[in-house]
């Protein structure tokens, strides 16, 4: 199946169907998430609804609101220029929240610009802590140092540095988040099926594994790594993390979300690690998110 035909719809579609998903539209809500450092998050709800914005609790992520009704970009605004929200597709809000990083930790943020989970991080830990924000192409450096500002996160040191060569930092860490740069997916991006193909998708779940080989050895013995992407490509997600696996050293840890599916234990009639069905994968048909994936490792 997979040496003949390795890109477009009818592709995509036999093989999701393979391992128990659907390809099916999906239209992507507009979201927020509030900034508890700046404003009391009950204040900024009536000082939005003031404006004529109208919007609904995301039940499963912490500080996150779907955009119901809006006459304007919430992106345009001087209460977004003030850093009292950041616009954030709903899926995206959760890594960070799965990680659960605790103030006064040391947390390694390996993929960081344009910075929505670095500000996300920065909340969670009440502007304590330390937070090594990694970004390796320069021209995304301007948008994170941008965002780190405009959100007024304090306890973040931002390097340009590719993340494969973190270990050039020499510290350990108690948490990190790789957010991994990655294929993509159909619900976020509308010509998604007629540009990628089985080629683009491996040499992104190689360039993953770079990155996961070098960070993993940064955690201390007991501490967490979070692994997302926003594919639905068995080789990005859980075949990366039966790689991961094999090296030793690593336990998988519940997603404790309430949403999405178990990760997926037998891929292409490859049986992977059980441990793997903790992880947890994000179909847009069933979840009404972008397509995604979420992985909490403990470094044994």
């Amino acid at each position: 199946m997979e040496t003949r035909v390795v890109s477009g719809i009818d592709f995509f579609r036999k093989r999701y169907e393979a391992l128990g998903g659907k390809l099916e539209p999906v239209t992507l809500q507009e979201a927020i998430r509030a900034n508890p450092l700046l404003m009391d998050e009950k204040a900024l709800l009536e000082r939005l609804a003031n404006l004529g914005v109208s919007l609904k609790k995301i039940p499963y992520a912490k500080h996150g609101y779907w955009v119901t009704n809006s006459k304007f970009s919430l992106g345009a605004i001087a209460e977004h220029f003030l850093g009292y929200y950041y616009m954030q597709e709903s899926a995206a809000q959760l890594p960070v929240q799965v990680l659960d990083p605790k103030p006064g930790e040391l947390v390694l943020d390996c993929c960081a610009a344009p910075g929505g989970k670095t500000t996300q991080l920065g909340e969670w830990m009440h502007g304590k802590g330390r937070i090594i924000a990694l970004e390796r192409k320069p021209h995304r450096m301007p948008a994170l140092k941008h965002n780190l500002e405009r959100m007024r996160t304090p306890n973040v040191l931002a390097y340009e540095m590719d993340a494969a060569q973190a270990g050039r930092l020499q510290l350990v860490f108690d948490k990190i988040l790789v957010d991994a740069p990655c294929a993509g997916n159909y619900a976020a991006d509308k010509s998604w099926l007629q540009k990628r193909d089985l080629e683009g998708i491996r040499t992104s779940a190689a360039m993953q594994r770079r990155i996961l080989v070098e960070t993993v050895k940064l955690l201390k013995p007991g501490g967490i790594m979070v692994y997302s992407t926003c594919s639905l490509e068995p080789e990005e997600n859980e075949l990366n993390m039966q790689w991961l696996y094999e090296r030793g050293g690593i336990a998988f840890e519940d997603v404790t979300l309430g949403l999405g599916d178990e990760g997926i234990t037998t891929v292409f009639g490859k049986k992977l690690h059980d441990g793997i069905a903790k992880c947890r994968r994000f179909w847009p048909h069933k979840t009404k998110t972008q397509g995604f994936f979420v992985a909490r490792i403990r470094r044994t």
